[in-house]
């Protein structure tokens, strides 16, 4: 009995054009992946393979190979692109888009600061969902604000470098400790008691507390493992910082140097310190620029204390919340982990270069 053949397999031979726009395809960024896959199976497909070949080598289907070498074979580079899907055609054109999407970033409504979907809708004359839609298609959030400031620090880009070389090139035989102090801490209980979580109901607790004191977290965060040193005191002046630094002398290696990034607090450039630092030449400072509290990592951490912690417990006395602090600290360096850090040095002074720009063009200068 005669054997049924299927389909001959499509021989596949590029043009010189063909072949670099291929080869484009599988080194642009912005391509989707799924057109970076078809341009790899065709350029495979171009040296004579099969279909069992080029999957071997792909790792996709042979099915699927035999499907794009065919639309190739039939359509050119076009067959590599997706098909417009079925579906109802857009109601809403260009003019419209445009017009939402201009009027979001130029003007605001009257009587507010910025568009609600709701208002913008009622304005243009669309329908709530085809706003947000608009808004979502080019990235708008109205109803979202954030801060930022510019730091004034003359010396700016030289401890951008500095800190960031800390973090990501540290120095041999050395540690690098971020520091800082999370101050007036205070001790909350709440009125009435707290509504535990049950199926079906969140937390709930009264906005309306009790005060029972303040208490001063000083802390110090290992960046090469997340392993943190902290100490409360009822007080923040240099004296305390002192004292937390001998704690830290005390807990860390001798035969290690120890570099420590921290802020321009006062206490930090006091005599008391100064003089400590003097008998102590094994400790470096390296301080951040002003108003740039974000290159510290302890302040991340002092964001997960608060978040997991402080924020939701309540507390009848300085001691207990100082207690809890401790609990915290214990666990986290039961389990750490570093943060990682990404952004070189480079790539954070051209997002502020960015900001700088930005202001301005707000203020009207070029």
């Amino acid at each position: 009995m005669s054997r049924k053949k299927g389909r001959p397999t499509a021989a596949i031979e590029l043009s010189d054009e063909e072949r670099r726009t291929l080869q484009r395809y599988t080194r642009r960024r912005t391509a989707s992946q799924q057109l970076v896959q078809r341009a790899r199976i065709i350029l495979w497909c171009a040296k004579g393979m099969s279909n069992q070949q080029v999957s071997a080598e792909v790792g996709i289907s042979a099915h699927t190979i035999g499907k794009w070498r065919q639309r190739f074979a039939e359509e050119r580079l076009d067959g590599l692109l997706d098909t417009p899907r079925p579906g109802a055609p857009r109601s809403i054109g260009d003019d419209v888009i445009e017009g939402v999407v201009v009027k979001t970033l130029e003007t605001t409504p009257k009587g507010a600061t910025h568009w609600s979907t709701r208002q913008m809708a009622k304005h243009i004359g669309v329908s709530r969902e085809s706003v947000g839609r608009i808004w979502r298609a080019f990235g708008l959030k109205p109803h979202r604000s954030e801060t930022f400031q510019l730091s004034t620090d003359p010396l700016f880009v030289e401890k951008v470098r500095d800190v960031v070389g800390l973090y990501m090139n540290p120095p041999e035989n050395a540690l690098v400790l971020s520091v800082d102090e999370k101050t007036q801490v205070q001790a909350l209980n709440r009125t009435q008691p707290i509504l535990p979580l049950q199926p079906g109901r969140t937390e709930r607790r009264t906005p309306e507390y009790e005060r029972h004191g303040v208490t001063s977290l000083f802390a110090a965060l290992d960046v090469a493992t997340g392993n943190v040193i902290g100490k409360c005191f009822r007080q923040h002046r240099a004296v305390e910082f002192r004292k937390f630094l001998n704690i830290v002398d005390k807990e860390v290696s001798s035969e290690l140097e120890v570099h420590i990034i921290l802020d321009n607090l006062s206490t930090h450039k006091a005599p008391t310190i100064r003089g400590w630092l003097a008998r102590h030449p094994r400790f470096h400072l390296h301080f951040i620029p002003t108003h740039s509290s974000w290159l510290n990592q302890i302040e991340r951490w002092f964001g997960l204390l608060t978040e997991r912690q402080i924020k939701r417990s309540a507390h009848r006395s300085v001691q207990a919340l100082e207690k809890a602090i401790y609990e915290f600290i214990e666990a986290h360096n039961e389990d750490s982990a570093p943060f990682k850090w990404t952004k070189t040095a480079d790539d954070i002074l051209e997002k502020v270069a960015g900001f700088c720009r930005d202001t301005l063009t707000a203020q009207g200068k070029s």
